[in-house]
């Protein structure tokens, strides 16, 4: 089975790359971010005559998640994290696999703007609250994957300047210590449990020739429960779609799991 996360930036205008994406990568599961569509606009009915059943969540001009499944609609379906008052639309999460075992969190997390910033105290009471729902739901559904655009860079070596970002937004130690957090829940970062090809990236700027100088950081990441771990066969990042004729700045993340 492939799962797979990816911020494509705007539904609207990377539809097509999603629909030959997805026709020639064939994952099973796909979660996306920022498709800045209101849920009237959501095109439902072409990716559904690709075969794809979808549940989406949005929200005008920015934000936005989804959840694409093949064939099979994904079932027990939220939106947001429960208990946490919210206007923005971050959270999708579903149940999915052959008897709906999989629970799917997919997850758009906030940028936070700078430290010491109001958005960046936002997105330290959201972690808390996104940390906290998952600490129950894993108690519910030992085999989960939290995938998204986390808009965090774990360690120094998932950036490609340590030096230049040290201490800057998506690499703060208060950043860091919430991923940290996370992972104490049990779950763990798929593609750091194979051996990885140095500067591996998930997002490069738009600006400054970020993607043909390979200047990037990796903030997509792909968890795994306890439960999940040793199905994980693979978990690779496809740069591919970054050189497409207008890309997301984002490219996807996927995980394969062997049957269970």
């Amino acid at each position: 089975m492939k799962i797979a996360t990816w911020n494509v930036n705007s539904l609207a205008i990377r539809l097509p790359q999603l629909l030959a994406w997805l026709t020639a990568e064939q994952p099973d599961l796909v979660v996306l971010q920022e498709t800045k569509l209101t849920d009237d606009k959501f095109p439902h009915a072409e990716l559904a005559e690709a075969g794809w059943q979808a549940q989406w969540f949005g929200q005008r001009t920015y934000n936005g998640v989804a959840l694409l499944s093949r064939g099979v609609a994904a079932g027990a379906v939220l939106r947001n994290i429960p208990g946490f008052d919210d206007e923005q639309a971050r959270v999708i999460a579903g149940s999915a696999g052959t008897a709906g075992e999989l629970r799917i969190v997919g997850a758009y997390f906030p940028n936070g703007q700078a430290p010491g910033s109001e958005k960046f105290a936002y997105k330290m009471r959201w972690l808390d609250a996104l940390r906290e729902w998952l600490r129950a739901e894993l108690q519910q559904h030992p085999q989960l994957v939290l995938l998204g655009d986390f808009n965090i860079a774990p360690e120094d070596h998932d950036v490609h300047d340590p030096v230049l970002w040290a201490g800057q937004i998506h690499c703060t130690d208060d950043e860091r210590a919430h991923f940290k957090g996370l992972l104490g829940l049990g779950l763990h970062d798929a593609f750091r449990l194979f051996e990885q090809p140095p500067k591996s990236w998930s997002w490069w700027d738009y600006r400054n020739l970020a993607f043909r100088r390979n200047q990037g950081l990796r903030i997509d990441h792909i968890l795994v429960s306890d439960g999940l771990k040793a199905r994980v066969k693979a978990c690779r990042i496809d740069k591919a779609p970054r050189r497409n004729e207008r890309p997301s700045d984002h490219a996807p993340v996927i995980v394969e799991l062997t049957a269970a």
